[in-house]
């Protein structure tokens, strides 16, 4: 028999916690010494605080993990279970790390404001083109709603092409459009030289021509666009204009990695 010391030691957790679980009924010990009152468990509880210690770990509160361990999932069941609590950690600190780059990016246009913006803007007409394309629905304009959203639809598109066997022709452009409801349509497109009938599995469509558009180059991921995109619609208002269609974003260069993209962000302009 262990000593509850050692018990802790051999399960990982803390003599505290197994008294907690002794006093609320989900592992007691094996024998309690009459005359000091010390626990002993023995290596056979081991694979019954392996369990209270997953279940606890997959958000179950010690009343539920009582009534589960009655009799007890089996191994099959708890290994899933502890993947699916994998998975949905995972997803979270992925979330949390989208949400500190897009705090990063933030703190670092605040700290550039009344700063001259280095952003250089050139007006240019853009002829019409036309494009494959795919759309989907994101829940807002932020990087970490537009992102898992617009990659899986230039993939698909890619992977559709391909088998249909119609060549791009040109740069990724994408464009987004705000919604009644706040959402956001957008829109993954690459040149094709194709007909509209082409293919059932995406659209076939013609961008129009714009006469007059401000562009501006961004180096660097798309995380980091904000700044541009900002220093853009200040210059957009400066000069006495207003935006006339959907901006579009064109990737000029990508590389597996995303701090050597260069995007080339186009702003339609109106007379104000």
């Amino acid at each position: 028999m262990f000593s509850i010391g050692d018990f802790a030691r051999h399960g990982q957790v803390s003599v505290r916690m197994l008294r907690h679980y002794d006093a609320v009924g989900l592992l007691h010990p094996a024998r309690v010494d009459p005359a000091t009152g010390y626990r002993f468990y023995t290596a056979a509880q081991l694979a019954r605080l392996n369990r209270i210690v997953a279940l606890k770990e997959l958000g179950f509160t010690l009343e539920q993990v009582g009534r589960m361990l009655e009799p007890g999932p089996d191994v099959v069941a708890l290994r899933g279970m502890l993947a699916l609590r994998r998975a949905e950690l995972e997803q979270r600190i992925a979330d949390d790390r989208a949400r500190l780059t897009e705090v990063e990016a933030r703190l670092r246009i605040i700290e550039k404001e009344g700063v001259m913006p280095d952003q250089d803007v050139v007006i240019k007409s853009l002829p019409a083109v036309r494009v494959a394309e795919s759309t989907g629905v994101a829940a807002g304009f932020e990087p970490s709603a537009i992102s898992p959203v617009i990659r899986p639809l230039f993939e698909g598109l890619f992977s559709r092409l391909e088998q249909a066997g119609i060549a791009i022709v040109g740069p990724g452009t994408a464009y987004y459009e705000p919604r009644e409801d706040g959402s956001v349509e957008v829109h993954a497109c690459v040149p094709v030289k194709a007909e509209p009938d082409a293919a059932p599995e995406f659209s076939i469509v013609d961008l129009p021509a714009l006469e007059k558009v401000a562009t501006t180059v961004h180096h660097g991921s798309v995380a980091e666009i904000g700044a541009a995109w900002q220093a853009l619609g200040r210059w957009v208002e400066d000069n006495g204009y207003r935006t006339g269609a959907p901006v579009r974003e064109v990737t000029l260069e990508w590389t597996p990695d995303p701090d050597g993209w260069v995007t080339e962000l186009q702003e339609p302009l109106a007379p104000r």
